[in-house]
């Protein structure tokens, strides 16, 4: 009987607790909407593209109501919500049209970029179209861009959100591997499959790395696609479309909301 009870009292003091924290992080990212403002920044996998219900007034930037930062903004009624990612944005073009809005008053910013920096689309080009060797060869380019220049534009802007928004907390979106390895699959060869999920992880490591320090919040969402990858039977990224070239490898509506939304929710 004693043990029964202390059972009991052991389990629901766990509850409390689980409780406790659960509320603490509602609580946070609520009292974060409420003193100040949201700015969303970065690329194509933040505006959105590939999860259709496009905005219009967005033009060729292709903002998604369906994408994670709409949906946080939408949850969480943050005091100014301002949308400024835009498909197939560069560092440069970060810093050249992007921060604007960003003011003292800004509590949270959230950033992918780095991806078109890096070669992303031609790199998919190059597997898609030529050989293992030459996808490969093609990989290890951008793997060398990404140890040699990425991280000096990465701090250029970096540097520029903080000098804007000194009181922000700043959330870097990483990317997802495209590919479940191990299954039969058609399309790329398990070789390219292999390398583009490693050209993945060495991107999000370098993204993870400034981002540390620079004080940042790095927001890994490989774990939420596994086993929503490529190849995988419940895909949370679109595959090679050709009658939608710029959709292709980008994430679903499903992958905006249950593989971005929470890993940036979690982060707040």
């Amino acid at each position: 009987m004693r043990r029964s009870r202390f059972t009991a009292y052991v389990t629901s003091l766990l509850l409390a607790t689980a409780s406790a924290l659960t509320g603490a992080t509602m609580a946070q990212a609520s009292q974060l909407a409420a003193t100040g403002g949201y700015v969303a920044l970065g690329d194509s996998y933040s505006s959105g593209v590939g999860a259709g219900s496009k905005i219009s007034s967005s033009g060729s930037c292709d903002r998604s109501t369906k994408a994670y930062p709409y949906l946080w903004a939408a949850a969480h009624s943050p005091s100014t919500f301002d949308f400024k990612a835009c498909s197939g944005a560069r560092t440069g073009d970060v810093l050249a049209n992007q921060l604007g809005t960003l003011s003292t008053s800004t509590a949270l910013v959230s950033i992918s970029v780095g991806g078109n920096d890096a070669g992303f689309s031609d790199v998919m080009t190059t597997c898609v179209l030529q050989s293992d060797s030459a996808c490969l060869s093609r990989i290890a380019t951008a793997k060398a861009y990404v140890d040699s220049t990425l991280p000096g534009l990465l701090d250029k802007v970096y540097s520029a959100i903080s000098a804007k928004s000194p009181s922000a907390h700043v959330v870097v979106l990483g990317y997802p591997r495209f590919y479940k390895l191990g299954t039969t699959c058609l399309g790329l060869s398990a070789t390219k499959r292999s390398g583009i999920n490693g050209a993945a992880d060495y991107l999000d490591a370098a993204l993870a790395k400034r981002a540390a320090d620079h004080g940042f919040t790095f927001g890994d969402v490989r774990t939420k696609f596994t086993g929503h990858e490529i190849c995988s039977g419940s895909s949370w990224l679109h595959s090679l479309n050709l009658l939608s070239i710029t959709e292709s490898y980008h994430p679903t509506a499903a992958g905006q909301s249950g593989g971005y939304l929470p890993v940036l929710t979690g982060a707040v």
